[in-house]
């Protein structure tokens, strides 16, 4: 079975304090459901738009695994927390 990774790409943080308990939220939920961490921080290079905002890059055992992730309780719950503070997309793709 193949990996899965998930790509959250920022483009904007209106409200940081929002960020910050989404954050406190979301890393532990993730982590709980599998997640290993690979990359997270601002863009060292950006290139296309030109964006060096938040990127973060995890993997999973599958795309199933990534899905349940997302749509599990723990993570839901940061979303709340995150409201309309940022505007991001996310998106899981399968290995090679």
């Amino acid at each position: 079975m193949a990996k899965a990774y998930w790509v959250s790409t920022y483009f904007s943080v209106s409200n940081p304090e929002a960020m910050a308990e989404y954050a406190k939220l979301a890393g532990p939920a993730l982590a709980a459901a599998g997640a290993k961490f690979l990359a997270r921080g601002n863009a060292v290079k950006a290139y296309e738009k030109g964006l060096t905002e938040r990127c973060v890059i995890i993997e999973f055992d599958s795309v199933a695994q990534a899905v349940a992730a997302h749509d599990g309780p723990g993570y839901q719950a940061a979303l709340k927390a995150l409201g309309n503070g940022a505007q991001r997309d996310i998106r899981i793709v399968e290995g090679l």
